[in-house]
């Protein structure tokens, strides 16, 4: 089971962690939320504990809890630009569909 980032990703999260001062990455996980059931977390993270599972992202980790892992095993975790909004895409097999406004999904 793993998760990824793109470059992109990598370089938004380690420039984050900069103007924060402190932290290893960036937490993944889902919640119970929205119209279609689940929506992404995320997170900074200082320390993993120690049931996560924590990936290497370039300068950075991805942190994931077990239970979120089952969810979000073989996902890449983008950052995109699209004029002037900004933000986190998830390209996450394990979808079988969204809801209208993006905030969540169905496995």
């Amino acid at each position: 089971m793993a998760i990824t980032m793109t470059e992109a990703a990598q370089a938004h999260v380690a420039k984050q962690l900069a103007s924060r001062g402190k932290g290893i990455g960036i937490r993944v996980g889902v919640r119970t939320a929205g119209c279609s059931g689940m929506a992404y977390v995320l997170e900074f993270v200082d320390q993993a504990d120690p049931e996560d599972e924590v990936f290497d992202a370039g300068p950075v980790k991805l942190v994931v809890d077990p239970k979120s892992l089952a969810y979000l095993d073989g996902t890449e975790l983008d950052f995109v630009k699209e004029g002037l909004n900004e933000g986190f895409a998830f390209k996450n097999p394990n979808v079988k569909n969204e809801c209208g406004c993006g905030e969540s999904f169905h496995v």
